[in-house]
């Protein structure tokens, strides 16, 4: 009879918490890229985006002919495999505000992680799982990632040569003296 009135209360206390739970209203979302990664919006240049700005396939046409643009974006110096690489490559001829994948796939701006992670692989690997690049967020709870072109222009994505820092003084080095250490 114990154990009876026990499972009795459970179920009434259950039945009395369901509606004070049905009206809690949904967390909202927050907005994520593909794959559930948290990225920024990628850092355009002014003026520039969205690309159907100017190409809106009616006053300037698509033209898919690898060419040296000098008329607009003459100044993008091509320093990304130069030799076998050009702009649709990335950048898709039919969606401008769209890159796309090798396979065709098309992909958002704020998914251009995919694109370069299908020839940087280990650096992908490695931005994933917070060893290159910068991540924020909380250990335990959602992170936010910096895109690759936070950091590297997509056009010139080398970094210039940085002068080494001389090395830390060793401790047997430093002088102290009273209020800590000049």
């Amino acid at each position: 009879m114990n154990a009876r009135l026990i499972r009795f209360a459970g179920l009434s206390l259950l039945l009395l918490a369901l509606p004070a739970m049905a009206k809690e209203p949904p967390k909202k979302a927050e907005p994520i890229a593909q794959e559930g990664i948290q990225v920024p919006k990628p850092p355009f240049t002014e003026g520039i985006f969205p690309c159907t700005g100017c190409h809106d396939g009616k006053s300037m046409k698509v033209n898919t002919t690898r060419r040296a643009l000098v008329d607009m974006h003459g100044d993008i110096e091509l320093k990304h495999g130069p030799e076998s690489r050009w702009c649709l490559d990335c950048h898709d001829a039919n969606s401008r505000d769209n890159l796309h994948l090798a396979s065709g796939e098309k992909v958002d701006f704020t998914a251009s992680y995919k694109l370069c992670g299908q020839c940087h692989g280990d650096k992908f690997r490695d931005w994933r799982e917070g060893i290159h690049g910068k991540r924020t967020g909380s250990w335990n709870g959602q992170k936010q990632y910096l895109l690759c072109v936070n950091c590297h222009n997509p056009h010139s994505p080398r970094f210039a040569a940085l002068k080494p820092m001389p090395p830390p003084a060793r401790p047997e080095a430093i002088q102290t003296r009273t209020g800590g250490a000049r």
